[in-house]
């Protein structure tokens, strides 16, 4: 793979400025700064005139992302003896807060107001792309449906170019959990889990409220399991335990082994380091796709974010439109929300939980410029699992079992196993729109216990992002709620487990990972709805094809995942998302290439 990122057009300049050799007092410093999604500490190690070492380790940013962006800024300090290095595009924050905490280290060393003035000038100069280049396949996004059509476009023959608006790979897949639903005939008899195919197709179309495109939900679960097995194909690992997403209505949610969505990037980004037919290019933003005088695409205009250069990307066989989604695009959403949420406000209050520069439907804009039918743009998921004042999905997640939904009054409030337009319009109708989720040493063994986001529930604790307690009195002290209540809302949640009697709010221990919960430590995480996923978009057929206004094909366009509508009806089931990327992500890379 040619891989021209930021740190790799930097390493590709025609000349490099270099700091000044400054001057400090050896030894090594700490700061703790406030990073993406928590305080981090920051360690570096300087000699006389050398920044020798930097340690952010203590650190709960976000595997692909926040620590993607600590790992190249790190390193670039390092490399160029300069605070003056850019960040990385879509994980700012992180980029800064190491880049703020190595600069008040140095002023712990001593280091003169000119020597520091001196390290934060720019020292970055990156070479400008050709005015055109030349391929079969040029996919606009990054992200795991992107990644997933290079691939197959790699795999069916094609020559293939990806162009990634972020300085990193991996998009709103790098943030999810991973889940992958699929009806499995391997993994679930085992488990003695009841599933097919066929009740996937039901419950997608059921928990969509009917208005899915049968043909397309078709495509999405029969073509689920043979994603998984061609993921482990190429390296991806799976757990051997099924479980069940955040409103994904069955136990058919499949996990990486390693930590989070992230997991599928590694790998897709190892394959593609391995084909040279595959080159990826990063930090530059597709403008316009390019129609010939026949109709056909044949291109995309796209313009460098360092450079401001323009290149004409030509596309022999075909052009992927795999940009995400429009839940960060605020004036978007608000303009539209007319389906499934329209009694709340889904304005700036609510936060999203993917990358604000991404999701801004700008794929699904450049489709409709070129003529595609634009579909379903009312429906917008709320997810349960929103933190208070971001919005993104951290610490304790809503996924998985063993897990109580309680107020701020300690009572139990909405069937915990309910689909996620559900839960959300539950929690809107709670006092403050918030809540807590509540888990015990089921889902945390130990203070130290890495969950499947790689992150430990001590941590959470120690930064005040969790309420930990050994027993429900003492939680219900610290939360300051009625303990009766409290102790009725487990109570009550586990005679619906044992069997003992049937819950009122709905819930059915039908799943073969529910356990009582009756001894702590008890850990609280409090969370707010927040905009998950948008199910509006492009409306393409089951070959990935972009369609029309008048339902005919637009010949060399197609387009995966979540820019395109008419997949999850009105309400997507947990899970189903990471399919979707893998199936149609895989369908359009492979048609692409075969210039179907």
């Amino acid at each position: 793979m040619k891989l021209t990122t930021i740190a790799a057009a930097a390493a590709l300049a025609v000349a490099s400025m270099s700091a000044s050799a400054a001057t400090y007092v050896p030894g090594t410093y700490t700061y703790k700064v406030n990073a993406h999604n928590a305080a981090m500490t920051v360690a570096v190690t300087v000699s006389k005139h050398k920044i020798e070492k930097i340690d952010w380790s203590k650190n709960l940013e976000t595997i692909g992302v926040g620590q993607l962006a600590l790992e190249k800024v790190g390193g670039r300090i390092l490399e160029k003896q300069s605070l003056g290095v850019d960040g990385v595009t879509g994980a700012t924050i992180s980029s800064m807060a190491l880049k703020y905490a190595v600069g008040e280290c140095l002023k712990q060393a001593k280091v003169s107001a000119e020597d520091l003035k001196d390290l934060k000038k720019n020292v970055e100069e990156y070479k400008a792309l050709p005015n055109t280049m030349k391929t079969q396949v040029v996919i606009i996004g990054g992200g795991g449906s992107g990644l997933a059509a290079a691939v197959a476009a790699s795999q069916a023959g094609a020559d293939v170019i990806v162009l990634e608006k972020l300085g990193l790979l991996g998009g709103s897949t790098n943030v999810s959990e991973g889940a992958l639903n699929a009806a499995d005939p391997i993994r679930q008899p085992k488990l003695g889990i009841e599933d097919s195919v066929a009740k996937h197709i039901d419950q997608t179309l059921k928990g969509g409220h009917n208005v899915g495109n049968p043909e397309l939900v078709k495509h999405l679960c029969e073509g689920a399991y043979p994603a998984v097995e061609w993921l482990e194909s190429i390296g991806v690992k799976f757990k051997d335990e099924v479980g069940t997403a955040t409103g994904a209505l069955w136990q058919r949610s499949h996990y990486p082994a390693t930590p989070s969505g992230n997991s599928y990037i590694r790998v897709f980004e190892k394959y593609i380091a391995e084909h040279p037919n595959v080159q990826v290019i990063t930090d530059i933003e597709a403008k316009d796709v390019l129609k010939d005088a026949d109709g056909r695409v044949t291109g995309v205009l796209a313009k460098h974010n360092k450079t401001g250069r323009y290149t004409l990307f030509k596309a022999e066989k075909g052009v992927i439109i795999a940009t995400g989604g429009f839940g960060a695009n605020v004036k978007l959403r608000q303009e539209v929300n007319t389906g499934v949420f329209k009694d709340y406000d889904l304005g700036k209050s609510i936060g999203c939980t993917n990358f604000q520069k991404s999701a801004q439907g700008s794929g699904i804009l450049m489709g409709k410029e070129v003529g595609a039918n634009v579909i379903g743009m009312a429906d917008i998921q709320v997810h349960p699992c929103g933190t208070p004042g971001t919005g993104l999905m951290e610490m304790i997640r809503t996924s998985g079992r063993n897990r109580v939904f309680i107020n701020t009054d300690g009572n139990r409030f909405v069937n915990e196993g309910a689909a996620r337009d559900v839960l959300a319009k539950a929690i809107f109708a709670q006092k403050d729109s918030t809540y807590y989720v509540l888990v015990n040493h089921l889902r945390y063994p130990s203070l130290t216990w890495v969950d499947r986001n790689g992150a430990k529930v001590g941590d959470m604790i120690d930064l005040g992002r969790v309420v930990a307690a050994d027993t429900l009195e003492e939680l219900a002290a610290k939360l300051k709620m009625p303990v009766e209540n409290l102790k009725g809302s487990i109570d009550t949640y586990n005679a619906v487990v044992r069997g003992e009697k049937k819950d009122p709010l709905g819930f059915v221990a039908n799943n073969k990972a529910d356990k009582v919960m009756t001894e702590g430590p008890w850990y609280a995480c409090q969370k707010v709805p927040t905009v998950h996923h948008t199910m509006g978009g492009l409306q393409i057929n089951a070959d990935a094809q972009v369609l029309d206004i008048n339902g005919k094909v637009i010949p060399g366009l197609y387009a995966a995942g979540e820019t395109t509508g008419g997949i999850h009806g009105s309400n997507r089931l947990g899970g189903n998302a990471i399919a979707d990327c893998m199936v149609f992500g895989r369908t359009a890379g492979t048609n692409a290439a075969q210039g179907k």
